[in-house]
């Protein structure tokens, strides 16, 4: 008899401490962030670790962007890798802390010696960038697209390309993004590539990268794995296995 309760104790416990697996809905492939064929990049790698610390298994779901917040305030997932600026807090979710940054640069080559540090700089000079950014920074923007010297491109491989070919004075995009595509032209051994400088001109916010879930304790188990990933290091090597250095800094 005390055999059998023990068992059974045993047994509870065992299902008490049982892990969730965790649906969380991911935008569409973003190399290095997240390449769906595999359930890999560098976004997937530290949410999926920082949950496993505590025992819960990642589930990405893939869907295009704009459909991410859709589908969580709808319950059809269990987390979010954004809330593309809606307020998840109204609903009743609860917000993690930040896995990755999405830190936008503007980028151009070394040897056009250019300084980037106020609007007025970009005065006559062409800019290729990724969709929507002339809405997210018309500060900066506004004059270029006036000027009918603005395009915008969501191939981040031919950002690298293009701008090599001088064929416009400066990208705009995500800075891991440009060095990944940048160090996967070079490694492909089909151009030799041009050093380049990266221009910060706006303050990262981390508050706008954070994931939301609808559990206050999987979001609490994923932000002390997260912790722990940063304090061993792991954190950094998720990274430097997607972005060796490249000589473009």
């Amino acid at each position: 008899m005390v055999r059998i309760l023990l068992i059974l104790a045993l047994l509870q416990l065992t299902f008490s401490v049982r892990a969730d697996t965790v649906v969380m809905a991911f935008g569409e492939a973003i190399p290095p962030f997240s390449f769906p064929g595999s359930d890999s990049g560098i976004e997937i790698d530290v949410i999926g670790e920082a949950l496993a610390y505590h025992g819960h298994k990642l589930a990405p779901r893939y869907l295009p962007l704009a459909r991410v917040p859709i589908n969580f305030r709808q319950k059809s997932v269990d987390a979010a890798m954004t809330d593309l600026g809606i307020d998840m807090t109204a609903f009743g979710a609860y917000y993690g802390n930040s896995a990755v940054i999405y830190d936008n640069v503007f980028i151009s080559l070394e040897e056009r010696e250019l300084t980037i540090s106020q609007p007025q700089d970009l005065n006559r000079l062409s800019v290729l960038s990724f969709n929507g950014a002339v809405r997210r920074y018309p500060e900066w923007l506004n004059q270029v697209a006036d000027a009918n010297l603005y395009i915008e491109q969501n191939n981040q491989m031919l950002q690298v390309l293009t701008l090599d070919k001088r064929r416009f004075d400066l990208a705009l995009s995500d800075i891991n993004i440009f060095k990944y595509n940048y160090l996967q032209a070079k490694q492909a051994g089909k151009y030799k590539l041009k050093p380049v400088v990266f221009h910060h001109f706006t303050d990262v916010d981390a508050a706008d990268y954070r994931p939301v879930f609808w559990s206050a304790k999987i979001r609490d188990d994923f932000n002390d794995g997260l912790q722990q990933l940063k304090q061993s290091g792991r954190y950094q090597a998720i990274y430097d296995k997607y972005l060796q250095p490249a000589t473009a800094e």
